[in-house]
């Protein structure tokens, strides 16, 4: 019969294994936190895709329809009364003429009369509307047989519309949310002409990202502003040069 020598048999102190059960909890802690950071940030950006992919899919369908405001009429289609920096009501005659006798000239026109058979599409106005401690991006159609609001997308900061009577080029201010300097093919300085007298029309949306975390800590992620802009030449506005 064998007799283990028990001054021979090895292991832990308590003393070893608190200090190594300490380490062990002090780097899981900091694994922890890093990845919490990490994965905030992570969000983050997630959800800044999903806003630039709405604004970028927003500013398509807009784009377009303003580009075709005052087909088949003898204005460019911008509602001056409700049209202004934030917001712009556009009128088109995209495929209805009504000749009916008794009807004023612009129920003759189809368009905003609220008659039977108009067209929808044809008198839309965008704007950005507060809701729910949220902004999002409406398009409100107001063509029979009955107005129809649409958001485009969540989350946006601001819009704003610049009308000029040419194509520009400008500098964007994104701590501002707005476009600056604008100048004409020559380099000269453009103003703003009112709605119902624009050929080019610059819409800037701005979306605003958070900051993460505390300045100064680690995965700190700062607040900042995105612009997408999109320059729209008034087709029907019998433009000579576009």
């Amino acid at each position: 019969m064998q007799q283990t020598n028990k001054k021979n048999q090895a292991g832990f102190s308590l003393m070893e294994l608190l200090v190594s059960l300490t380490i062990t909890l002090v780097v899981m802690s900091i694994a922890v936190t890093m990845l919490a950071r990490t994965l905030n940030v992570r969000t983050r950006e997630n959800e800044h895709v999903d806003e630039l992919g709405d604004v970028q899919r927003a500013l398509n369908i807009m784009s377009r329809e303003i580009a075709n405001s005052g087909f088949n009429l003898t204005t460019n289609g911008i509602v001056a009364a409700d049209s202004n920096a934030e917001r712009i009501r556009i009128r088109a005659n995209l495929n209805k003429f009504n000749t009916t006798d008794g009807f004023t000239p612009e129920a003759k026109r189809g368009i905003g009369e609220g008659l039977p058979g108009e067209d929808k599409g044809e008198d839309i106005t965008y704007f950005v509307n507060t809701a729910d401690n949220t902004n999002y991006l409406a398009r409100w159609d107001d063509l029979a047989p009955a107005p129809k609001g649409t958001v485009l997308a969540n989350r946006v900061t601001s819009i704003g519309f610049y009308y000029f009577d040419r194509k520009v080029t400008y500098t964007q201010d994104r701590d501002n949310c707005r476009i600056t300097n604008p100048l004409d093919d020559a380099g000269v300085a453009q103003a703003e002409v009112t709605p119902d007298n624009a050929k080019f029309v610059v819409i800037v949306v701005c979306i605003r990202t958070p900051k993460v975390g505390t300045e100064g800590s680690p995965g700190y992620q700062p607040e900042f502003h995105t612009l997408l802009i999109s320059d729209v030449a008034l087709r029907n506005s019998r433009l000579n040069k576009y």
